[in-house]
C-alpha cells in the first residue's frame, strides 16, 4: 500500500509539472509591443498615407500582426474628439504614439509627456510642439511639411498662372490650431505678389459649399487651399466645387490634381507617414524622440493636371509646364 501511494504522488506530481509547461513557456514569450495611431482625419480618405506609415514601419523590420500591434483611432476632422481618443490609446498601455496632422500632434501633447510621439506637422516649432528642429527636447519629434511657408510660392504661382487676377481668396479650416498664423502669413504672400486676399472659414460640408458660393459671388479670380485634414479628406468634393464655380485653385498636395484639382505644390505626405513609420520603429528599438531631429522636406513637387486647365478656359506657360515636377494630361 505504501508503494502505490508513492507511486501516485510520484505521478500527481509529474502531472503538475506537465500541466505548467505552456505557461512556462508563454511567459518566456517576448511581448509584442503596442503603438498607437492617431489621425486627425477619417479611416478612407487617408488609407494612402496609412499605407505609407507601414512602409516605413517595414523597411526597419517591423510588420503589424507579427512583431507589433497598432491601435487606431480616427477623428474624422473633429477635433474635440482628439484628446479622448489620445487618452483612450494611453490606457491602451501604448509604447508611442504616431499622431497624425497639427491637431493630433497637439492632443497627443497635452495627453502625456513621457510615452514617446512621431508627429506629423506644419511648423511644429511655431506651433510649440517642439523647442527646435535639431533638438525637439521632449518626448516628441516627427515630420515637418512646412505648409505655412509654402503660401508665397503658391501665390506666385497662381499670379503666373492667373496674370490678370486680382482679388485671391484662401481657404482655411478655422479649428486648425494654427489658423490664424496661417492667414497671416497667406495675407502677406498674396499682397506680395499685388493680390488682395479674401478669406473663407470652412470646416463642415455644409460651410465648404456655401464658402465657395460665396467666393463666386465675390468673383474671386483664383484659390489658395490651405492644408488641413477636413480639406484632404473632401478632396474630390473640393475639386468638383472649384470646377463648377470656374474657379482656378492651387492645393497643398498632389492627390487633389490626382482627383482633377488643377495645380499642386508641396511636399510629398506619402513621403512623410513613411518617414514617420520609420521614425517610430527607431523609437521601438530604443531609440528616445529627444534624439531624432525632427525632419524636414527636401523636395517640393509641382503638379499641373492639363485637362482640368482646358475645362477653365486656361493656358498653363510653357514656363509652368517645364518647371513641373509632373504634368497630368
Amino acid at each position: 500500500m505504501q508503494i502505490d501511494l508513492l507511486r501516485r504522488r510520484e505521478f500527481i506530481g509529474l502531472l503538475g509539472g506537465a500541466s505548467a509547461w505552456p505557461i512556462a513557456a508563454s511567459a518566456q514569450q517576448p511581448t509584442m509591443p503596442v503603438i498607437g495611431f492617431l489621425q486627425s482625419g477619417s479611416t478612407g480618405a487617408t488609407a494612402h498615407t496609412r499605407a505609407a506609415f507601414h512602409s516605413g514601419l517595414r523597411e526597419a523590420g517591423y510588420v503589424e500582426g507579427q512583431n507589433v500591434e497598432i491601435i487606431y483611432r480616427y477623428a474624422d476632422s473633429q477635433y474635440d474628439r482628439l484628446p479622448a481618443l489620445a487618452a483612450d490609446l494611453i490606457s491602451n498601455h501604448v509604447v508611442a504614439i504616431f499622431a497624425g496632422g497639427p491637431p493630433a500632434a497637439q492632443a497627443a501633447k497635452a495627453a502625456t509627456t513621457t510615452i514617446p510621439i512621431i508627429f506629423t506637422s506644419g511648423d511644429p516649432v511655431q506651433s510649440g510642439l517642439v523647442a527646435s528642429l535639431n533638438k525637439p527636447g521632449s518626448n516628441l519629434t516627427g515630420i515637418a511639411f512646412f505648409v505655412l511657408s509654402l503660401g508665397a510660392k503658391q501665390f506666385g504661382l497662381l499670379r503666373e498662372l492667373v496674370p490678370k487676377a486680382i482679388t485671391v481668396g484662401m481657404l482655411v479650416n478655422p479649428n486648425l490650431p494654427d489658423a490664424a498664423a496661417t492667414v497671416a502669413d497667406g495675407q502677406v504672400a498674396a499682397r506680395a505678389e499685388g493680390l488682395e486676399p479674401q478669406i473663407f472659414h470652412a470646416s463642415n460640408d455644409e460651410e465648404l459649399t456655401a464658402a465657395f458660393a460665396e467666393m463666386k459671388k465675390r468673383r474671386i479670380n483664383a484659390l489658395v487651399v490651405v492644408s488641413d485634414i477636413f480639406f484632404d479628406s473632401r478632396r474630390e468634393q473640393l475639386v468638383t466645387l472649384a470646377a463648377r464655380h470656374t474657379i482656378p485653385a492651387i492645393y497643398p498636395w498632389r492627390d487633389y490634381v490626382a482627383a482633377g484639382g488643377l495645380m499642386s505644390y508641396g511636399t510629398s505626405i506619402t513621403e512623410g507617414y513613411r518617414q514617420a513609420g520609420n521614425y517610430i520603429a527607431r523609437i521601438l528599438k530604443g531609440t528616445q524622440p529627444s534624439d531624432l531631429p525632427v525632419l524636414q522636406p527636401t523636395k517640393f513637387e509641382l503638379v499641373i493636371n492639363l485637362k482640368a486647365a482646358k475645362e477653365l478656359g486656361l493656358a498653363i506657360p510653357l514656363t509652368l509646364q517645364v518647371a513641373a515636377d509632373e504634368v497630368i494630361e
